[in-house]
């Protein structure tokens, strides 16, 4: 089964706010989990969410972050201002990057692209992304006890070198975030490739998370698989992420080693023509720059 990330996907799992910036908020009997913190945008919904859920968004315990782009941990500030005892987790490079004046900077900036597109969520207030603390650094094999749920830690790089993923054993839900793509078009049917750091790793990591035989998937944006479409969906990224290096290849090959135009190739070929891509242009073309860099490289070395 597919659905969009919105609404109640099991007893004990609820995605919030935006379908394209869902927050899932995992409930145990003693403690509760929200995962993802999108984009700053987004605060005041979640917190609402929460507090419909919950009855008190301050009944909410912990915040636990897949990786350290804008659109995954933008609310994050928010929260901790609105929910004083939350307890945040990440990867230890997330706090350290939280604390660079110049990559705040950036993901403010990123940020107020999208602000008019949310403009009757964010309003008037102020949803600035500010220098945090970390309280959890999460690590690969950690263990989070929420009451008769277990949050097991995951390292799966390759979209970013600081990616996690959660993995709660006692439903056989997996939250990947991007580490396993994102799927794409209205329909959400073809996996959207998302190595960014490392090919290497990123197929790595599909297969870690294959070996959890997931049987509830909820992804970063836009869609959740349970059932056999759980594994289905990773299968099919893995078979993506190879077919996609022999694209980016032989665009490269095309372009006669320019990798510029091979960028513009790919962009108009895969983003302008097709239209399944609805991630924003600017963030697309960084994305591609990174990946075709990064495949030139394996191919040169």
């Amino acid at each position: 089964m597919k659905q969009l990330a919105s609404g109640q996907i099991h007893d004990r799992i609820h995605a919030i706010a935006n379908p394209a910036y869902p927050a899932y908020l995992v409930r145990g009997t003693t403690k509760s989990l929200m995962i993802e913190a999108g984009i700053n945008m987004m605060g005041p919904l979640y917190v609402s969410s929460l507090r419909e859920i919950l009855g008190d968004a301050c009944r909410l315990d912990y915040l636990f972050i897949t990786h350290s782009h804008y659109d995954h941990l933008g609310a994050a500030h928010y929260l901790r201002k609105n929910i004083p005892a939350l307890k945040i987790g990440a990867h230890e490079r997330v706090a350290q990057l939280l604390i660079k004046e110049s990559v705040l900077e950036m993901m403010n900036r990123l940020s107020e692209i999208q602000r008019a597109l949310f403009s009757e969520i964010a309003g008037d207030e102020d949803l600035t992304i500010r220098p945090m603390d970390i309280d959890l650094t999460l690590r690969d094999g950690d263990e989070i006890d929420l009451g008769g749920l277990t949050c097991r830690v995951y390292g799966t790089p390759g979209h970013t070198r600081d990616s996690l993923s959660f993995y709660i054993p006692e439903l056989k839900a997996l939250f990947s975030g991007e580490a396993a793509g994102v799927p794409q078009g209205t329909d959400g049917n073809e996996p959207q490739v998302e190595f960014l750091s490392s090919y290497g790793d990123y197929l790595a990591s599909i297969d870690r998370m294959i070996a959890l035989e997931p049987e509830i998937l909820c992804i970063g944006h836009g869609w959740v698989f349970s059932g056999t479409d759980a594994m289905g969906f990773l299968l099919k990224s893995r078979e993506a992420t190879f077919a996609y290096r022999e694209l980016i290849e032989d665009f490269i090959r095309e372009a006669g080693g320019d990798l510029e135009r091979a960028i513009e190739m790919i962009a108009r070929k895969e983003y302008d023509e097709k239209g399944t891509i609805f991630q924003e242009r600017n963030a697309y073309i960084t994305n591609l720059t990174a990946q075709v860099k990064h495949i030139a490289g394996l191919e040169k070395n």
